[in-house]
């Protein structure tokens, strides 16, 4: 069904708009969810928080691109759930997707408003960053650390082996790293 089809299924608030967004996005939130999550009971309950913000959510918004709206949703739910799993322990896959980042962009203080200002101005320039990228490489790139897929999963989608993905991603950070301390963003 069509993307326009199925958000005026919402408008008109068909439950038939839910069973066609699990149709059509359902496999790919629950692979987000799940890269996030590694645990079938959370990813479950993340796909199901998913299709219930959507609902709540249409109307009153009318996303211009159903997919990345639908997977926004579903990318943001499993974080917060991650977060909320992992308060108390550390999780050592987000532990070594952090530290590949580390060296290029600074620790944020959450809590501070200071430090949200920042990560503000630092999430500008990280889009402005992601722009000056090749296709390709924005493509590893967001992969990686936005959807948090595995470097053998990275290079199956895009036709690169392993270490090629992990060379592509070491590039694109020293390049980061630069492009942010031209910005007088030191770390």
């Amino acid at each position: 069904m069509e993307d326009e089809k199925i958000i005026a299924l919402f408008w008109s608030r068909s439950e038939q708009a839910i069973e066609e967004i699990a149709a059509k996005y359902g496999r790919l939130c629950r692979k987000i969810a799940g890269n996030i999550l590694e645990n079938e009971q959370d990813t479950e309950e993340c796909l199901n928080d998913t299709y219930l913000g959507v609902w709540n959510s249409i109307p009153p918004a009318r996303p211009a691109v159903l997919r990345a709206y639908v997977c926004r949703i579903a990318r943001n739910l499993a974080v917060k759930k991650f977060r909320s799993n992992t308060a108390a322990k550390r999780d050592s896959r987000s532990d070594c997707l952090l530290e590949e980042l580390e060296e290029c962009i600074p620790a944020p203080a959450w809590r501070e408003v200071e430090a949200q200002i920042e990560q503000k101005e630092l999430s500008g320039y990280l889009e402005e960053f992601l722009d000056t990228l090749g296709k390709r490489e924005r493509t590893i790139f967001l992969r990686r650390y936005w959807a948090a897929q595995t470097l053998k999963e990275i290079g199956k989608a895009c036709g690169v082996t392993e270490h090629h993905a992990a060379v592509i991603l070491e590039r694109s950070r020293k390049k980061l790293r630069k492009f942010l301390e031209e910005r007088g963003i030191w770390i």
